[in-house]
């Protein structure tokens, strides 16, 4: 699938890290570093505008290395870009740990998945089909 995109960073266009990679990693296009204290959030644009097709959405997910390595996550994750959007692609980070964290212009710190989606239509109902499962909610399918 093609996928238009205008590319004002500094950095080469988002790329699959291997052959059978899911996401393409966004990277920072910020002017200096900045620093994300504990437990705070930032803003973090890429430089990056796309336009996907109808019916498409764009998920930007945390990068596990960025989580594992200095507690940076993504904090409305996943993020979701719909195909009528066209402004900036910004990473909404948080920093998890008990440290401040250095982003750093061309960090990867985040990644994007393109995924298709459907429209639905609501069909209002008085009941709604029997399962084994039924209510149970949380937990109630596993023993822990």
């Amino acid at each position: 699938m093609l996928v238009k995109i205008i590319n004002k960073s500094s950095h080469p266009l988002p790329a699959y890290q291997s052959d059978h990679a899911a996401g393409l990693d966004l990277c920072a296009q910020i002017e200096s570093p900045v620093i994300i204290n504990p437990f705070k959030r930032m803003l973090i644009g890429t430089g990056l505008y796309i336009e996907l097709p109808v019916g498409y959405e764009a998920q930007i997910r945390p990068r596990s290395g960025l989580a594992f390595k200095k507690g940076v996550t993504i904090l409305n994750s996943p993020g979701t870009i719909d195909a009528d959007y066209r402004g900036e692609i910004k990473v909404l980070l948080v920093n998890l740990s008990d440290e401040p964290v250095t982003i750093n212009n061309g960090e990867r710190i985040a990644q994007m998945i393109i995924s298709r989606h459907e429209k639905i239509s609501w069909e209002e109902a008085e009941m709604l089909t029997e399962t084994t499962r039924g209510i149970g909610g949380y937990g109630s399918t596993g023993t822990v």
